[in-house]
């Protein structure tokens, strides 16, 4: 768990400073798959899901 949350967290900031210094390239997308691989086998991922579907429902709910 340990090794998966430190994964996780340093996958986000080398994310996060691609995302900062440059544009998009294949590279940095490979390490935002990983990240998002990783994300999803944490504790943290329940409530992502949760609320994700929250957020769904929200925007589907909205008539226009």
């Amino acid at each position: 768990m340990i090794l998966s949350i430190s994964g996780v967290v340093l996958l986000g900031i080398i994310a996060f400073l691609f995302f900062k210094k440059d544009g998009m390239k294949l590279s940095h997308a490979f390490v935002c798959s990983l990240f998002g691989f990783f994300l999803a086998g944490s504790a943290i991922a329940p409530s992502i899901t949760a609320s994700t579907a929250s957020l769904a429902s929200l925007l589907g709910g909205i008539k226009l």
